[in-house]
């Protein structure tokens, strides 16, 4: 039940955080708990192991939350809701080679998933090539 309710209004079964002091409070923990949320810290002193996150949170805080001051809570939701249809909508990404997030979803809706880069996973395509070094 708790999955489907999750599913519906679009919780994730977990989130990923860092240590810090917005993520390690109780508020979040209780929150968290009663929406069947799942906090998983990653290793302190580690943020490669959330790049992703990192990088966002970094362009979200430069771009949008450095740039507004908020007058209330409607105001800081639909600044942010205005940067975030902005940036998945709008702005060129240079990491999907100047597309927007949304168009990339768009042209690779389908596409065939990409050869593991790791020797040890499974692909189950039967046509992939397996290279080997010759010494």
């Amino acid at each position: 039940m708790l999955d489907r309710l999750q599913a519906a209004i679009g919780l994730p079964q977990t989130i990923v955080v860092d240590n810090g002091p917005e993520f390690a409070g109780r508020t979040l923990d209780a929150w968290a708990y009663a929406h069947g949320v799942a906090l998983r810290f990653i290793r302190p002193g580690k943020p490669i192991e959330n790049a992703y996150v990192e990088s966002f949170n970094r362009k979200f805080r430069d771009k949008c939350l450095n740039e507004h001051w908020f007058v209330n809570l409607v105001d800081a939701k639909d600044t942010t809701e205005r940067w975030r249809v902005d940036y998945t909508t709008v702005r060129p990404h240079s990491s999907l080679n100047g597309a927007t997030p949304e168009q990339f979803a768009r042209i690779t809706e389908g596409a065939r998933r990409l050869t593991p880069a790791r020797p040890d996973e499974k692909d189950e395509d039967p046509k992939t090539e397996v290279l080997t070094l010759s010494v």
